[in-house]
């Protein structure tokens, strides 16, 4: 079987400002801890003059995580979080109450919007 290699690595583990993603604390889960594996926003990027880049994160909870190794977080995708949505049965009377009440608020607004007008911005 072939070992990935280090550019293979890189581009698997390169993430960007604003991903979400799921970051696990190894000193926490090695230790056993609970709480070590959060949702977080990358807020920044920082990048060293031998090409490793470390990530800072904010965890949806609060605070920061300052320079965190990409092998310790996993993309989660936009799809991945939208699925309720675009997976719901719209055409059944009882469709609202297996979706979140985020999930019914976007789609009342687009709704809303979708049957309105297109106004102009003023001149």
């Amino acid at each position: 079987m072939p070992f990935s290699t280090p550019a293979a690595t890189a581009a698997a583990t390169a993430f960007k400002v604003d991903d979400f993603v799921l970051y696990r604390d190894p000193e926490r889960f090695w230790r056993g801890e609970p709480g070590h594996t959060i949702v977080c926003r990358v807020s920044s990027v920082v990048r060293f003059t031998n090409g490793e880049s470390r990530y800072n994160l904010l965890p949806v909870t609060g605070g920061l995580v300052r320079e965190v190794q990409g092998d310790y977080m996993r993309l989660l995708p936009p799809a991945d979080a939208m699925r309720d949505i675009d997976t719901a049965p719209l055409n059944t009377d009882d469709a609202a109450d297996g979706m979140t009440a985020a999930a019914m608020a976007w789609l009342t607004q687009q709704a809303a919007t979708a049957n309105r007008r297109p106004e102009l911005p003023p001149h």
